[in-house]
């Protein structure tokens, strides 16, 4: 029981009782209240809804011999004696006794909640397992892929089974990311992106390749749909930096991965300073598969992608945008705001 302090608005005891009885009435669980005799002050509607009971019956009497004394129970009555004069707090005190006229099957209830609590255990476990046996069917298929990568005499073949194999790779990367968090969690996107070009940069920049992979990003959260979109979209930008950016092993480069939020907006990019994209005419150019990954991906984000290419380097960015529409709604009356405004 804790006192309520008096305000404008309370200004009397009289005042605050009244406000603390409107507020105990409207908790779902039944409350007594009790003075230094265990005596009831004060019962809620649900104690008497709950055990069919009435105030004549309940207030002003000692707990203990209320409804043919069913509440003289010697453990409760044993605490309730020894707290209420520190006036000390007891918490989470259970007790097996048959109310005959309870209208509510608490310990039904309790069964329900453990058998609940069990369904969302399993499911995690379930979870945990599928998504262990889906980072280790991945791991194969890249072997199975690098495997024929070496046995095939083709060189354009070669070069797609390399693709192919990246790109099940950065799959793999995203999935074994995602892990730790549970469905449904926010995920922090500069973290979960550092640890995604971490392995990106110990499986394809060498011990001796003067090439640096950085990232530039807040702990912003998003949900774990679109991490998995922001994360594929991201490695597949890395990739292709590093596979074209720097087509000489002795080049020195950059690569800066960066996320920034504003509000409902944010923007992924990935940057490099290496040679450039090379350009083509309008009868030969042709979206890649890597290409045509980042739009759908981008699709579904409501994104938006723009290239940027010279000789100083390549930029491309995925961005969300959204504004408020200054257009006037028709039926409605409105004004379109002047030049001068």
């Amino acid at each position: 029981m804790y006192p309520l302090p008096f305000n404008e608005s309370v200004r009397s005891p009289e005042d605050a009782n009244l406000l603390a009885t409107a507020i105990v009435d409207t908790v779902r669980e039944p409350i007594l209240v009790l003075d230094a005799d265990l005596q009831i002050i004060f019962a809620s509607r649900s104690f008497y809804l709950t055990f069919d009971s009435t105030r004549l019956l309940t207030q002003g009497k000692k707990f203990c011999d209320i409804d043919d004394r069913v509440w003289n129970i010697a453990d409760l009555r044993q605490r309730l004696e020894k707290i209420a004069p520190a006036q000390d707090v007891m918490e989470s005190f259970e007790v097996e006794r048959d109310f005959p006229r309870s209208l509510e099957d608490v310990t039904e209830r309790r069964r329900s909640e453990c058998a609940l609590q069990k369904l969302l255990e399993q499911r995690e476990t379930l979870l945990a397992e599928m998504s262990h046996r889906i980072a280790n069917s991945l791991q194969i298929i890249a072997s199975i892929l690098l495997m024929k990568e070496m046995t095939v005499d083709s060189e354009e073949t070669r070069l797609h089974l390399n693709d192919a194999r990246q790109r099940v790779l950065s799959v793999a990367s995203v999935q074994q990311q995602l892990q730790a968090s549970r469905s449904g969690d926010k995920v922090a996107v500069g973290p979960y992106l550092s640890k995604l070009c971490n392995t990106l940069s110990g499986s394809m920049i060498a011990e001796n390749r003067p090439i640096s992979l950085k990232v530039i990003a807040g702990d912003d959260p998003v949900s774990s749909s679109d991490a998995v979109s922001i994360g594929l979209i991201g490695t597949e930008l890395v990739i292709n930096a590093l596979k074209h950016a720097f087509p000489k092993s002795d080049t020195t480069g950059q690569i800066i991965v960066g996320y920034e939020v504003d509000g409902p907006n944010w923007k992924l990019s990935v940057a490099d300073d290496g040679i450039g994209m090379p350009d083509v005419t309008p009868s030969t150019k042709r979206a890649g598969l890597g290409t045509t990954l980042i739009k759908a991906l981008a699709q579904q984000l409501e994104a938006q992608v723009e290239i940027n290419s010279g000789p100083n380097g390549t930029s491309v960015s995925i961005t969300h945008t959204t504004f408020v529409s200054r257009l006037p709604a028709l039926g409605l009356p409105s004004v379109i705001p002047s030049e001068t405004d």
